[in-house]
């Protein structure tokens, strides 16, 4: 049996324990690839058994949190809803803290405070007491536990004393109720800081929730998108969002393809040009063949990455991670020491050695700690998307942020792969026109570069057609062919090393054909990007399986002093593990001879204009190929990373002086609840900062 994706969309978790509860729940199942975000409200997994999906189901529900079957329609009750939750209770606490500096006496009678202490402390026990037994019985206590244990015991202790009349000193209503409206508000500040830092996702499924045109007899529907199917006709106009990816079958259009690529410059497009759903027609009007529609579009594979790269964990959080696992169990045994030893020890008395106890609880954060990686990575990615860098893994921001080597191929890379034919230098008594068709013939089976301009130029050509049997494309050395008489072409790099001029071979049945001169000019803004990369105290190298003369003037114009040529991809992978060895490598490729490669190095990047199975092979691809977009996504890893280091350091700090202070008298509860909130904000909007900051 072959295994199933079940994607589920999961409300109420609000921090990494919430989700490493989820997580180990389903790790005791038996599930594989479980996937759990806290931040987008995703839990995905594979199982062979589609029985066991109703009890997982049950089970995540056990541990406090609601399964919902759609996200777009779905409704919070009234009082389910954490803004509600936090007025209700602000309305009753507001009077209730009055008491201690109005003059009104009635507010301090005891069975007054009593009722307005009581409707809060119920939504306290529902909201955090429910979470809170959930995550222990997940085995992963969570922040729940020490709020609830901390206003639970508060509130106790008032209400015994009420009970027994033993007066004010044993009154403590107020604090009970502020620590779980201040609790609240910090969980709502959390919430719409985390909905800030997925909004990159978001937006671009904004790009999914359009409207089309289809061409049914000659009469046109408005549909959804979502009912789009491959081979329906689309009409999109001026002003229109292109609804699926397709080719042109009529007209033209300038089409701003900004949110794919984060260029600004219109693309304009013409008859059999392709077109990605999602970007915008400025001007014209084009008929369209759907042909990439649903999961399989480029948009919605360009969503799902996004959102494994945000799961993907950065090595960094490991720590976070690990800390915030024990840290409950941890907090839970400082505070029981806090009261014995001011009890027992200091004499304190019962009053102050309970209120030490609960101040300690209630101002730990393990959330903090919790939310420090994520939140950084996920601004991080989706500032990179914004700008035309996708970016597969959020563990690949920590590689790329150590990089001390870039490997770049030269052609497509450094080079433009728009190749001008020089000269075609015929061997023997062969026909020219016959030489063009077979060149012609063969090239048009292979996506490389050089190929697709090969075939173009020689339009232009006398050619006779040639009708091939069979083609194959060979990594790094070339094409081979049979036609339908049995005669057997190889066409690839010439390794003559007399004659440097002439790139390519095309052989018949072992003899010498042909040869080709071919010339690539070096794309714009390749010299800014080399020396950019050695302020940024990285050195660059030039990988490539063409001829050392061409590497070496290429290189020579660049300013790149490391060259290796006329390598074949098991050659470049060993050129690649040299470098590994010395320091992180990136190997920046677009070729199908590229692939091994990309997968080899420790993060590789891909052009958009590259082969599929380069663009698969990457890590990172470069949907603007503007170079610069490599250098920008080198200073966003950067400074992901520098933010993540800063979070930790903040969430750390903070509880390492805040809970000694507290253990010692010095913080009430109530100021512990209030710091608590005010630490997930702090680290939140280090975060959010990622996305306007100056990358230096």
């Amino acid at each position: 049996m072959t295994d199933q994706l079940v994607e589920l969309n999961v409300t109420g978790m609000h921090c990494n324990n919430c989700a490493m509860s989820v997580h180990r729940m389903l790790e005791k199942k038996g599930l594989h690839n479980i996937h759990v975000s806290f931040a987008s409200d995703e839990v995905k997994f594979t199982t062979t058994n589609d029985a066991i999906l109703p009890q997982v189901i049950n089970d995540i529900r056990g541990l406090g949190f609601q399964v919902i079957d759609n996200p777009d329609t779905h409704v919070e009750k009234y009082y389910q809803r954490l803004e509600n939750k936090l007025i209700f209770c602000a309305i009753f606490t507001i009077p209730l803290l009055a008491h201690m500096i109005l003059p009104w006496h009635w507010l301090h009678h005891d069975s007054i405070q009593l009722a307005l202490c009581l409707p809060v402390f119920i939504v306290g026990l529902l909201h955090f007491g429910k979470s809170a037994w959930s995550s222990v019985k997940g085995g992963v206590p969570n922040m729940d536990v020490l709020i609830f244990i901390g206003s639970t015991a508060a509130f106790i202790y008032s209400l015994v004393g009420t009970i027994e009349g033993l007066g004010e000193q044993y009154r403590f209503y107020e604090t009970s109720a502020t620590i779980i409206t201040l609790v609240l508000l910090g969980n709502l500040f959390e919430k719409r800081s985390v909905t800030q830092t997925t909004s990159a996702v978001k937006d671009l499924m904004k790009f999914q929730q359009v409207k089309a045109n289809r061409v049914i007899n000659g009469s046109v529907e408005v549909i959804d998108a979502r009912e789009i199917k491959s081979g329906d006709t689309l009409l999109v106009n001026t002003g229109d969002q292109i609804p699926a990816d397709g080719d042109i079958l009529e007209g033209n259009a300038s089409v701003d393809e900004s949110m794919l690529t984060g260029e600004s410059v219109p693309v304009e497009k013409k008859k059999y040009d392709s077109v990605i759903g999602g970007t915008i027609v400025q001007h014209g009007n084009i008929r369209i063949i759907a042909t990439k529609v649903g999961s399989k579009s480029v948009l919605a594979q360009i969503i799902d990455l996004m959102k494994k790269a945000q799961a993907a964990k950065p090595p960094i959080q490991k720590l976070g991670d690990k800390v915030a696992a024990i840290f409950v169990p941890a907090v839970l045994g400082i505070s029981l020491l806090t009261f014995i030893l001011t009890f027992f020890v200091f004499g304190g008395g019962l009053q102050a050695s309970l209120m030490h106890a609960i101040a300690v609880l209630v101002i730990s954060c393990p959330c903090a700690m919790g939310l420090a990686t994520p939140t950084a990575v996920m601004v991080g990615l989706g500032r990179a998307a914004k700008n035309g860098v996708l970016i597969k893994g959020g563990d690949t921001i920590e590689a790329v942020s150590q990089a001390k080597y870039v490997v770049f191929d030269k052609t497509g890379t450094l080079t433009t792969g728009k190749f001008k034919l020089k000269d075609v230098k015929i061997e023997g008594d062969a026909d020219q026109s016959v030489v063009n068709g077979l060149i012609s013939a063969i090239e048009e089976r292979s996506n490389h570069p050089i190929a697709r301009s090969l075939v173009e130029q020689l339009k232009t050509q006398p050619q006779q057609k040639v009708i091939l049997k069979k083609a194959t494309e060979e990594r790094g050395l070339g094409m081979r062919a049979e036609d339908v008489d049995g005669n057997h072409y190889f066409l690839g790099a010439s390794k003559d090393k007399g004659d440097s001029e002439y790139n390519l071979s095309l052989y018949k049945n072992n003899a010498l054909l042909a040869q080709i001169a071919i010339q690539d000019d070096i794309k714009p803004g390749a010299a800014e990007l080399i020396n950019a990369l050695r302020q940024m105290n990285i050195t660059p190298v030039l990988l490539s399986g063409d001829k050392q003369s061409r590497c070496a003037e290429v290189a020579k114009i660049l300013g790149i002093a490391d060259v290796y040529a006329e390598k074949l991809p098991d050659e470049k992978l060993a050129v690649i593990d040299v470098f590994r060895k010395k320091g992180q490598t990136l190997m920046v490729g677009d070729g199908i001879n590229d692939a091994p490669a990309l997968t080899q190095a420790d993060v590789g990047v891909s052009m958009n204009d590259a082969s599929h199975i380069a663009i698969q092979s990457a890590k990172v691809v470069l949907l603007n190929t503007d170079l610069h977009s490599l250098v920008f996504f080198l200073k966003v890893s950067r400074h992901t990373l520098k933010t993540i280091k800063q979070n930790l350091f903040w969430a750390f700090a903070y509880n390492v002086v805040a809970i000694p202070v507290a253990a010692a008298g010095f913080l009430s509860p109530m100021v512990g609840a209030l710091a608590m909130a005010c630490s997930d904000v702090v680290v939140i909007g280090n975060s959010l900062r990622l996305k306007i900051k100056k990358l230096n």
